[in-house]
């Protein structure tokens, strides 16, 4: 049998540096390729991902994983040859219903959208990417019928993010937290509101880039197996534990948002450099879901970089950086204007109290799209009446609105959901951090993060995919995926900003 598994191990390692490279032609699109490459990279990215689909379902492959059904179940189920066997499966499974041909013209279709839809959010047109988003919905239509029947025709694109999970589930998460954000933005929206101005003027580029640097740094980020670049929209991608790529961007009017992006794609970056290397080239060499990864992107971000502790180390070496905006803006100020809670457009500069509220919008918009309720051609009227609904807001054109993300160029339909489950994930597992590190808040304050990536990569990186999403939740915090941690946090730490 130890024949065998070699062989599967080096099957599946050829069709991962497939995968591998579709990621690296990815990150150059996104980064540094000229405009004019567009057409060439999205049949280039066709190609390497159809190869990659047809190396990983490949009936050799396919014959491996019956041989070696007895032995797997000899095995002791938590060893890493196990769950090696178990995830293949899993995901073998699902893969071999999709044909080749569909891969490659999704992968096409996807790579000349991410094109289109710059320029679309450059001009706020949304008639622009239309055409193309219109042929993404129809092809994610026509990929989850491939696992008819099923309980809803979004769970198999959910399922590509998060494993295991059903639409119905996550459905009942928001309908739990719903309720409960909107009544604290409302009671928020009744108190007199942080003053934030001194944010919100020009900020040296340069500078910024500095501390984003240094912040990053000082959290873990290997820069031996690292790069920080610029996109239009943040992201991380990983090649392999040795080389992990995120992205930032800088705006005109902000003084924080380059900051708290690279805080939060630092997150994602480090869970990659701390998987076990062992695992590289194979399915346990990624996290197991999405939630799980923005479980320590939102982390990072919120729960370490915006508290008070985090600016009572840093913020005198930013205002130092920044005397003519921060001269005279005492630290309590800056914490609360750092945190300050009112309804915004944009997603990704939303607070915490409203974020998940961005979320929700866009998940019921995917499931209407999905079942044929809506389409492409109504969204922007949908989206904003949606941001009325929610948010009291309308935005100001198809920039501020539905053309801000950049994941339904890519075809990332399913995606959103794990967002908001990032951060009921993240709450959970800071209090069980908290349990055991209790001096970390004073750790922070001192600008010390070391035994806070220790723990985080002993007891989630290391382990990459080796453990279902629930499973490993649940190995680490306790119980499973449950909102009544995050809606406290809220509830706490909103109450004593806005005197609640």
């Amino acid at each position: 049998m130890e024949n065998k598994i070699t062989k599967l191990k080096s099957l599946l390692a050829d069709a991962y540096d497939l995968s591998n490279v579709a990621a690296l032609l990815s990150w150059d699109e996104q980064t540094k390729m000229p405009p004019g490459g567009a057409e060439a990279r999205s049949y280039q990215m066709a190609a390497v991902s159809r190869l990659a689909h047809e190396k990983f379902t490949s009936d050799e492959i396919g014959r491996l994983l019956e041989d070696l059904q007895v032995y797997e179940n000899q095995l002791d189920p938590d060893t890493d040859e196990a769950r090696l066997l178990h995830i293949t499966r899993r995901d073998y499974n699902k893969r071999i219903r999709v044909p080749s041909t569909l891969v490659s013209e999704f992968a096409r279709v996807t790579a000349a959208a991410h094109t289109t839809w710059v320029v679309a959010r450059q001009q706020s047109d949304f008639g622009k990417l239309r055409p193309d988003l219109e042929r993404i919905v129809a092809l994610r239509r026509e990929y989850a019928s491939l696992f008819a029947p099923y309980d809803h025709i979004y769970d198999p694109l959910f399922d590509d993010y998060e494993p295991g999970m059903k639409t119905a589930e996550v459905r009942q998460i928001f309908d739990r937290i719903r309720p409960q954000q909107v009544a604290l933005v409302h009671a928020i929206a009744e108190r007199p509101q942080v003053e934030d101005a001194f944010l919100h003027k020009p900020f040296d580029e340069q500078k910024q880039e500095n501390i984003t640097v240094d912040v990053i740094t000082r959290f873990g980020f290997d820069w031996k197996r690292g790069r920080q670049d610029r996109s239009a929209h943040p992201f991380t991608t990983s090649f392999s534990p040795g080389d992990v790529r995120l992205t930032t961007r800088f705006l005109p009017d902000s003084g924080i948002s380059a900051l708290f992006s690279s805080m939060h794609e630092c997150g994602h970056a480090l869970y990659e450099q701390g998987i076990n290397p062992a695992y590289a080239r194979t399915p346990l060499g990624q996290p197991p879901s999405m939630a799980l990864h923005e479980s320590q992107s939102r982390l990072w971000e919120n729960l370490v970089g915006a508290p008070y502790d985090f600016w009572v180390y840093y913020y005198p070496r930013f205002q130092e950086t920044f005397s003519t905006q921060l001269g005279n803006v005492d630290l309590e100020a800056f914490y609360k204007a750092v945190n300050k809670s009112e309804p915004s457009p944009i997603r990704v500069e939303a607070d915490e109290a409203t974020y998940n509220l961005h979320i929700m919008l866009r998940l019921e918009l995917e499931i209407a799209l999905m079942e044929g309720k809506l389409e492409v051609r109504d969204l922007p009227e949908a989206w904003n009446e949606r941001m009325r609904e929610y948010l009291g807001i309308t935005p100001a054109n198809d920039a501020q609105g539905v053309l801000q993300d950049v994941h339904w160029s890519g075809g990332s339909i399913g995606y959103f959901a794990t967002y908001a489950l990032g951060n009921i994930i993240s709450v959970q597992i800071w209090e069980r951090i908290l349990s055991e590190i209790p001096d970390l808040p004073a750790q922070i304050r001192r600008g010390e993060f070391a035994s806070l990536r220790a723990w985080l990569e002993e007891r989630i990186h290391r382990f990459g995919g080796k453990y279902e999403p629930q499973e490993l939740v649940q190995r680490v915090t306790g119980s499973r995926i449950d909102p009544e941690p995050y809606l406290r946090y809220l509830r706490t730490k909103f109450g004593e900003i806005y005197a609640l």
